[in-house]
């Protein structure tokens, strides 16, 4: 079970001065209807006192007019009329305040994830594969969209401070000491939320893992990805087993601390009421006495039941504003994380021609949090304009290798030079232009055949003679042609009338996306996996014509493949074990030669 963490009294305060930066973002967003909301808002504030002394003087007048000789109704209708205006302009206020609650919440709601969206790509790899960390980024998801109730509440609280400082005023025209009879009947409530509020944001961010889980429990229960498994192996029990176990904790925490805050809210919402039926008997008393008129009554009693209100209303509503604000906390601290290792680019600009070639430099590297070193002291040029392949077992560093090339992990130890400049020293976006790969995990995207194409160049979207170029080339226009839709049909079965694609389907769309980009160097992943020979064999003539005079990195196991290289790099246990082309690697005898004649013999 989650260790839940400790909230003092002091980060719940501390938590509301995001509050003005939260505002900030939202005038943003939209001026006009920020401003609208506001002034509205200070209208609507000054109603309830105004509705409450208007109905003092419509109960005086008709008094006067019971003991009057000559009636003259006038007034009261004068009075009733106003009220009545009153009443509609305060309708027509809330629904245009819920009107432009609701649209800039909507608006702030996209601004926030876009930039969310952002902020995550900018992110090193190593810290989106911290655990850890993607807690932060998942607190910081959630409250993209649970802000719009924050917006509301904060502008429901200035609105209802201004409309007690009226009612305060007209109690201390009259009666001055129902304050502190007031003050008894709320501060004690308002002291419980604080504290169950700060519980219940521990409680929450302390299950901030085991939720996820529970997410991905419910994902992979209920996915057509995973469905094949699911009910292959009979998965479902397993499953909801588990989520079950896992969501009852979680549920039973959450049960503890909500009957604790029902309990104790109860007990002071008592000494609430019997605060305010003690005033009201002292006002009663008072008008019984001659003292005050049956109008101030109404006034006083009035006031004083919103007053109430509104007050117990304020109180708990700064409790659910704290504790929002620690929720806000966690969007801001994500949004304002450094990027690890990230230094300011000292050759910024598009990258120039590759000259000489990429250079490693006494490479190691291991991921953040591990002991054991993936790659170790591996030293070689990949030369401009070269094809070379990069061989192993499984777990010899090959992967790890490319991505270090692409800059998505900083070695541990060495450097990796660009024409004689360290690459880490180049803007990173102009840095990864310069590449156009695709990986053996490349992503089906549940987007269109165009789009799915056009993410190897997002910016070439609407230029289909490149899409339709680069469909050619890796064979997806056969696809594409199988396609009720052809280039409009929605790939993937998660949205409506979507097809989804064979393994090698896929690939054959993914391979497009390296087409897309004319790009500087090509790097290919196991590219050909899922392809049938015949398809193999006409992608890889492509691949040749693609990287004509550029400079290529090839993963692959099959080597009727990798013999296409100009020269293969054989590594084992993260180090280099050989460097040459096929036929001197054969000729060598060594572990290249071992595995090309285990595979050859499949084939004899």
């Amino acid at each position: 079970m989650a260790k839940q963490e400790k909230i003092s009294w002091r980060d719940n305060f501390t938590a509301l001065r995001y509050i003005p930066r939260f505002f900030s973002l939202i005038w943003q967003t939209n001026k006009l209807y920020f401003s609208a909301n506001i002034l509205m808002r200070l209208f609507k504030s000054m109603l309830p006192v105004l509705l409450l002394w208007v109905g003092k003087l419509i109960i005086d007048e008709v008094l006067l007019q019971v003991d009057a000789i000559e009636k003259d109704y006038s007034q009261i209708w004068f009075l009733l009329g106003i009220e009545f205006g009153l009443a509609i302009f305060s309708n027509l206020l809330s629904r245009a305040i819920s009107l432009t609650d609701g649209l800039l919440g909507d608006l702030y709601s996209n601004k926030s994830s876009v930039e969310l969206i952002q902020k995550a790509a900018t992110m090193q790899l190593s810290q989106l594969e911290d655990a850890t960390f993607y807690d932060k980024l998942e607190r910081a998801r959630r409250q993209t969209n649970n802000r719009v109730t924050l917006m509301s509440t904060v502008l429901s609280q200035g609105q209802d401070i201004i409309t007690v400082i009226s009612l305060i005023t007209g109690l201390i025209v009259f009666q001055p000491f129902l304050i502190l009879l007031l003050l008894v009947a709320i501060i004690p409530s308002f002291l419980n939320e604080i504290k169950f509020s700060r519980h219940s944001y521990s409680l929450v961010r302390s299950w901030t893992p085991e939720r996820r889980e529970l997410d991905y429990l419910r994902y992979i229960g209920a996915s057509d990805i995973t469905a094949k498994e699911v009910k292959l192996f009979s998965l479902a029990d397993f499953l909801s087993e588990r989520f079950s176990k896992l969501a009852d904790k979680y549920y039973l925490a959450n049960r503890a601390l909500a009957v604790k805050r029902a309990a104790w809210g109860s007990i002071f919402n008592v000494i609430g009421d019997l605060s305010y039926y003690a005033a009201y008997v002292i006002i009663v008393m008072r008008t019984v006495a001659a003292v005050i008129t049956i109008g101030d009554l109404t006034f006083l009693a009035g006031s004083f039941r919103n007053l109430r209100n509104q007050l117990q209303s304020i109180f708990q509503r700064f409790t659910r504003i704290t504790e929002s604000a620690l929720y806000l906390k966690d969007y801001f601290d994500f949004m304002d994380i450094d990027n690890e290792n990230v230094e300011e680019a000292k050759h910024a600009g598009p990258i120039p021609p590759v000259q000489e070639g990429f250079t490693f430099e006494n490479v190691s590297f291991k991921y953040p949090g591990s002991d054991q070193y993936v790659l170790r002291k591996v030293s070689f040029l990949l030369r401009a304009g070269e094809k070379m392949a990069l061989v192993g077992e499984n777990g010899a560093g090959k992967t790890t290798l490319v991505k270090l090339l692409l800059r998505m992990y900083e070695p541990t130890e060495g450097r990796i030079l660009l024409d004689g400049k360290d690459i880490w020293s180049f803007d990173p976006n102009e840095y990864q232009k310069c590449f156009g790969v695709i990986f053996q995990d490349f992503v089906r995207y549940h987007f269109t055949a165009r789009e799915n194409i056009a993410v190897g160049k997002i910016e070439e979207l609407q230029n289909q003679n490149q899409i339709e170029f680069a469909a050619k080339k890796s064979l997806a226009d056969q696809v594409v042609e199988s396609l009720p839709g052809r280039y409009d049909q929605q790939l993937g079965k998660r949205f409506h009338e979507g097809k989804d694609l064979s393994g090698g389907q896929w690939q054959k769309v993914a391979l497009a996306r390296a087409y897309m980009k004319n790009a500087q160097v090509i790097v290919l992943d196991e590219p050909t996996a899922a392809l049938d020979a015949r398809a193999e064999f006409e992608a890889f003539e492509r691949f040749t014509e693609l990287s004509e005079g550029k400079t290529a990195v090839l993963i692959s196991h099959r080597f009727s493949t990798v013999r296409m290289a100009d020269r293969i790099l054989v590594l084992k246990n993260g180090g280099i074990l050989e460097l040459g082309t096929h036929e001197e690697l054969l000729t060598k005898g060594g572990l290249y030669a071992e595995l090309f004649n285990y595979q050859a013999q499949g084939y004899r």
